[in-house]
């Protein structure tokens, strides 16, 4: 079966980074576009960033052009997010997302706080 695990999440002050790393199992890693999603308390899971299969083509949301790199390893079923100038607007729960056979599959998240 599909299986999606974040981590990398923590507590972090405005300015600094984080990578955060989604370890998949349960189907051919390497043929499927991954992608990563936050959703911060009372609003709706919004995307951030998306890779295609090969790791050739990636797209970002606006609001974070510039400042997040997703980028993957097919050798290690792993896509990563490295967040770098974190905001306190970038705090949410961090979700790993794969679409196979029109099916959406998540993991179960990773908290990222940016506070001072």
């Amino acid at each position: 079966q599909v299986q999606l695990v974040e981590s990398g999440g923590n507590l972090v002050q405005p300015g600094g980074s984080l990578r955060l790393s989604c370890a998949a199992s349960g189907f051919t890693f390497r043929s499927y576009s991954m992608n990563w999603y936050r959703q911060a308390p009372g609003k709706e899971r919004e995307l951030v960033a998306d890779i295609s299969s090969a790791g050739v083509r990636t797209n970002y949301a606006d609001s974070v052009k510039g400042r997040f790199t997703i980028s993957r390893d097919n050798a290690k079923n792993t896509v990563y997010l490295q967040m770098n100038s974190l905001k306190p607007e970038d705090t949410a729960v961090y979700y790993c997302n794969v679409r196979r056979n029109w099916i959406d599959y998540w993991g179960q998240g990773t908290q990222v706080t940016v506070s001072s």
